[in-house]
């Protein structure tokens, strides 16, 4: 994008139809930085190919197979979600640490576009998080009777550190997109800008988790299979439930945080964080 169109991006308000789009390669443009610092979100546009979409897909059926026979609880402390496909077939719908389970998505993450990222942040000890928080995670979208991930509520990705009373670090949470899905079919919600408004925003201006309703400056993105976004830590943001069910519904999402900071990470030794006790509680029976 030219920086005199990002200009006019700038100075009008963003929806779902008029949001800049680009194309990431080993070194942010200026014009890429300087929309992030303005929204706390960007979009780029084919980051994997269509066939290695399809690849990882299958990989990431494998990897459910698996852990669907060995009645897997918990990755390095984190809970697994589980629930029903359109077929009834039980189904992972939130993995964590999937990197660890595979060369194929650890491959994805040793692309050098995705160190780009750090200048972002530009921290000198900007990282993958590939053993930390909850690694690689996995999110697979349905609405049907029997899912249990069909939406999730208003939050920003900084709670954690604010929970255990840490000094907010920056953070940002990268997507890579499964599906083809314009904003009619639910989906990720921003609310551009509320990523450098302050800790009374970070804290207050909605309530965490429990609140699904739109807001008057929320944008919706559309995506396509292969694409790649990326959200500041601090940003509100949602994921909306399709009005559609079954097929037409599914949205599946990987994320990998980028983060800085003290190194932590977790192990099979680790237990559940607090809130993580709450991620399967209200699942329905699979």
């Amino acid at each position: 994008m030219q920086m005199s169109s990002l200009k006019k991006t700038s100075e009008s308000k963003l929806d779902s139809t008029n949001y800049p789009v680009f194309s990431l390669g080993e070194v942010l443009t200026e014009a890429q930085k300087e929309f992030f610092e303005q929204k706390g979100f960007i979009q780029f546009k084919n980051f994997i190919t269509k066939e290695k979409v399809a690849e990882l897909l299958l990989e990431s059926e494998r990897i459910q197979e698996q852990w669907v026979k060995e009645g897997r609880k918990l990755i390095n402390g984190v809970p697994i979600k589980y629930g029903k496909d359109i077929t009834g077939k039980k189904i992972v719908q939130r993995f964590a640490f999937l990197n660890q389970f595979s060369e194929k998505f650890t491959e994805v993450l040793q692309d050098a576009r995705l160190k780009a990222l750090f200048g972002f942040i530009g921290a000198p000890d900007c990282r993958i998080g590939e053993t930390e928080k909850d690694g690689l995670v996995f999110n697979h979208y349905i609405n049907t009777e029997t899912s249990n991930f069909t939406q999730m509520g208003w939050h920003t990705d900084a709670l954690r550190d604010i929970f255990y009373g840490k000094k907010v670090m920056p953070m940002l949470n990268v997507g890579i997109h499964f599906d083809n899905s314009t904003v009619e079919n639910g989906g990720l919600r921003l609310i551009p800008g509320t990523h450098n408004k302050g800790l009374a925003t970070l804290l207050f201006r909605k309530p965490y988790y429990i609140s699904h309703k739109p807001d008057k400056d929320e944008i919706g993105l559309n995506v396509e299979a292969g694409d790649l976004t990326v959200h500041d830590g601090r940003l509100w943001h949602r994921v909306a439930q399709s009005p559609f069910v079954g097929e037409r519904s599914r949205r599946r999402v990987m994320y990998v945080p980028i983060i800085t900071g003290s190194y932590q990470p977790r192990t099979a030794k680790s237990k559940p964080l607090f809130y993580q006790h709450f991620i399967t509680l209200t699942d329905k029976p699979t």
